[in-house]
């Protein structure tokens, strides 16, 4: 690896809160290596890794930070808090993008932004893992990086009773009022992966129209439409002074 890439990486993990003089990151410059750059080692392997780690690592901080949960809330929680939204988010948020190699059709596809940062990400997870010493310490590291995120943003979800479910609160709110379950109806328009506006779904309470939405899979596409429902039918109350 050459010294200003290694200054580099040590100075954005610094960022993380992880001292790295000293220790081998050849795992994370593989884990920030996207396939599309065609380089002879990519983030795929690590992605794998992260995953497991990803699951583990927020398990056993929800068990810890939120033992009063239920099963059935730990598990609702812990799903917003390794999904590719929001890591995707963290991406942008930690200034991932800047130490990635892409390759040229990549770097011009904003579509896939998103999915290209969730996938690097999740692979850097288990680079840190693997980096640190993997069963001997390596998750220990992997907490100190996203411990704060998840308590920032764990509270924020908590703060909302159906963890940003539209789906869920939608149905609540129509069953409540006799009105019966949503229906939904997507099509898929556009054939490129990732695309945020690959489907669009409108959905119906009553038998009357009430949101649309776009998303890149059927399923964010019906949460949009959820939520866009909600907001006509169910506004929030705007907060006080």
């Amino acid at each position: 690896m050459k010294p200003d890439r290694q200054r580099a990486l040590i100075a954005f993990l610094a960022g993380l809160g992880l001292d790295a003089s000293g220790r081998d990151l050849s795992a994370v410059d593989e884990a920030l290596s996207h396939t599309s750059a065609g380089l002879a080692y990519n983030h795929e392997r690590l992605e794998f890794l992260g995953d497991a780690v990803l699951r583990l690592a927020a398990s056993a901080y929800l068990r810890r930070d939120h033992a009063g949960l239920s099963v059935g809330q730990a598990s609702a929680l812990r799903a917003q808090l390794v999904s590719d939204r929001w890591l995707a988010e963290l991406a942008e948020r930690c200034g991932l993008a800047p130490l990635l190699r892409i390759g040229p059709v990549a770097a011009g596809d904003r579509a896939g932004r998103a999915t290209l940062l969730a996938e690097c990400c999740e692979a850097l997870i288990g680079a840190i893992y693997e980096s640190w010493g993997g069963a001997d310490g390596g998750l220990g590291a992997v907490h100190i990086w996203l411990d704060p995120h998840w308590r920032r943003d764990g509270a924020e979800l908590l703060a909302d009773p159906h963890l940003h479910n539209w789906k869920s609160a939608l149905q609540e709110w129509s069953q409540a009022r006799g009105l019966g379950l949503p229906h939904y109806s997507c099509e898929q328009v556009s054939k490129v992966h990732a695309d945020p506006r690959r489907f669009h779904c409108q959905v119906q309470v009553d038998g009357r129209d009430c949101g649309a939405g776009w998303g890149p899979s059927r399923r964010s596409a019906e949460q949009e439409a959820a939520r866009m429902a909600l907001a006509q039918l169910a506004p929030r109350p705007a907060p006080g002074p």
